[in-house]
Parts: structure tokens; sequence; C-alpha cells
């Protein structure tokens, strides 16, 4: 059995194309998905008020189209705001921002 494990972080949405075969592990970046038979997973983080929402998306491409897109959406709770420092108008600003999630993808 074959098992990729990545960790990944992101404030914006995060678009994941994995694949799983029983040949040798490859880290290959992507360009586009192959729509012939292969689902495409994206997962993001949207940041409430007081609360975080996960958004999960599989699009399952089957001979060139869309077969079925699937979305789940659960409420997290926030991690809090942070200090960010961001650089406006030639000098540097602290603004406070969202804590952001971090991602372990596990494939089997």
């Amino acid at each position: 059995m074959h098992q990729k494990i990545r960790r990944l972080s992101s404030a914006l949405p995060l678009l994941l194309v994995i694949s799983c075969s029983s040949g040798q592990p490859t880290d290959e970046t992507v360009q586009s998905v192959p729509k012939k038979s292969s689902i495409e997973t994206e997962v993001s983080v949207q940041h409430l008020d007081s609360a975080d929402v996960l958004v999960t998306r599989h699009k399952v491409w089957v001979n060139n189209s869309l077969a079925r897109e699937i979305i789940n959406m659960d409420t997290i709770p926030a991690l809090g705001d942070t200090l960010v420092t961001v650089e406006q108008n030639g000098g540097t600003v602290e603004q406070t921002a969202k804590k952001d999630y971090e991602f372990y993808i596990t494939v089997q």
C-alpha cells in the first residue's frame, strides 16, 4: 500500500491534486488535472468573526466531463488573531490577521 503525507499551510484556498500509484512516489507539480478519470480536491478555510469554516470540494472527472461535485462545509473553532508586518507606502505597519490552520493530508 502506498501512502503520502504532506504538510501544507496557506491563507489562500488550497488546491491539491494528488494521485496514487503502485510505482515510485514522485514530487511533481501538476499544471492541469487530467480529466479522463480523476478526482480533484480543494481544501480551504474561510474566516468568520468567531469561528472558521472548513470547506472541502471534490470534483469527479470521468471521460473529460465533470461527473459530480461534492462540497462539504464544517464549522471549526477560530484560532484567534496574530500580528503581521505589512509594507505600506514605503514603510512597515503592523496589522492583525486571523491565524491559519496547517493542513496535513494523508492519501492511501
